[in-house]
């Protein structure tokens, strides 16, 4: 028995960085699937009512089709409207970010006792024609594999919502032997991750609503793009609020003078992060959804080194699944205890 025990948890740590290993390499097909079970598990509620009520399954699935492109179609022209923004004030922004940067080099010199060694600065550097040719290269590459991604991510989500591949079924057969616990575990991940991405929704879109008013309100520029990008941003738990402050605040040095201007928009800009991200999201959240600190920041680094971006956002929703099935067995449960 102990041979057989010793050789199992061998095989377990092979096992565990192969399965790491191969998430990374396939990362192209994982991070659609994934990303399209959580939506799948959203739009559940609503294809269970249209059930309910009779409607043909093909038609539900076309009406959630139509609600995801329209929800794409608005996210489209909010980044259409924030990239004519920017393009419009390029040249001005760029005028006062030389002149600001320039301002803070000269003054770290003088203190330090430093020679000025360039005449030109690089954020001007920046635009110049070489760069902007590879620059571009390398945004038509992003958006290549932007559109494929979200091109699989809505081929899986059919899949999921047409039953084609059902998440019960495969926890029945694979991880829970047991049809009674598949159901139990199903219903409760499904309940947890709605009222995750739900809250997680709207407090991003109160934030990025605050934020985008704040620039505005206090005249820094692109306050569209600020507001879409702290929207984006605060999907990534606890580091996104700390980059959008940070940036927005360097970005700010920049557009307003060092006074008490800028003093506000910071503490404006903080105070939103605070109210909508340290105190309603908790309230919201709930005791359900109960992981601690260093749990978050290990498994954001962890799947931030496997898949990039979306493994940072979707880290916590595939932490709160494997927490709820570590709870299903008495030997891993201690484990859950310790990520609460």
């Amino acid at each position: 028995m102990k041979d057989i025990k010793t050789t199992n948890t061998l095989l377990l740590i092979i096992i565990i960085p192969l399965v790491f290993y191969l998430l990374k390499l396939l990362s192209f097909i994982f991070i659609p699937l994934v990303f399209s079970m959580f939506i799948a598990l959203l739009f559940l509620p609503l294809m269970r009512w249209m059930s309910k009520r009779k409607i043909p399954k093909t038609l539900s699935i076309l009406l959630v089709v139509l609600i995801i492109i329209g929800v794409l179609f608005v996210a489209s022209e909010l980044i259409q409207l924030s990239s004519k923004e920017i393009l419009v004030s390029k040249n001005s922004f760029l005028e006062k970010a030389e002149v600001k940067i320039s301002k803070l080099i000269l003054g770290f010199e003088q203190f330090f006792h430093i020679e000025e060694s360039r005449k030109e600065m690089a954020i001007a550097q920046y635009f110049k024609d070489n760069n902007l040719i590879k620059n571009f290269g390398s945004t038509l590459d992003f958006l290549k594999n932007t559109i494929s991604m979200i091109l699989m991510t809505m081929f899986f989500t059919i899949l999921w919502l047409a039953e084609s591949v059902n998440f019960q079924k495969v926890l029945n057969s694979t991880i829970l032997k047991q049809k009674h616990a598949s159901i139990k575990v199903f219903m409760k991940v499904e309940n947890e991750l709605i009222t995750f991405i739900k809250v997680k929704f709207f407090v991003s879109l109160f934030t990025g609503i605050g934020i985008g008013l704040a620039c505005y309100f206090f005249g820094v520029s692109f306050p569209i793009f600020w507001g879409l990008f702290a929207f984006l941003i605060n999907f990534i738990q606890m580091v996104g609020s700390f980059i959008s402050v940070i940036l927005l605040a360097v970005f700010a040095f920049v557009e307003l003078d060092p006074s008490s201007t800028l003093f506000f928009f910071i503490l404006s800009i903080t105070l939103v992060q605070v109210l909508f991200g340290g105190i309603l999201e908790p309230i919201f959240m709930g005791k359900s959804f109960s992981i601690n600190i260093i749990t978050i920041l290990v498994m954001l680094m962890l799947w931030g080194f496997i898949w990039g971006i979306p493994g940072l956002i979707m880290s916590i929703p595939i932490t709160v699944f494997v927490k709820i099935l570590l709870e299903q067995y008495p030997k891993t449960r201690f484990i859950a205890q310790l990520m609460s």
